[in-house]
């Protein structure tokens, strides 16, 4: 259920400022994006992990705090993640 290094090292490399940059605010949307996925996909076939569906409640938590954080500080890079996310539509 976790992001192996390969996928990792691209997502940082397209969405981080450089390749070892992991801490950025879009870099860590991007990288909670995708294990919000893979975390979906599991638990579509695992319907009683309920510490997963805890744990994916959490993520989905964070980015959303990260996602307004990064609104209220630079609008146009937000748009542009979402879009490049396709995390839902902005307006």
């Amino acid at each position: 259920m976790t992001i192996n290094l390969k996928n990792k090292a691209a997502i940082v490399e397209q969405y981080g400022k450089n390749a070892k940059d992991t801490g950025s605010v879009e870099t860590q949307i991007a990288l909670l994006t995708e294990k919000i996925k893979e975390l979906t996909e599991h638990l579509k076939s695992n319907a009683k992990d309920f510490q997963g569906r805890r744990g994916l409640l959490m993520m989905v938590g964070k980015r959303k705090r990260l996602l307004s954080y990064l609104k209220e500080r630079n609008l146009d890079d937000y748009r542009k993640l979402i879009k490049k996310l396709n995390i839902r539509e902005s307006k």
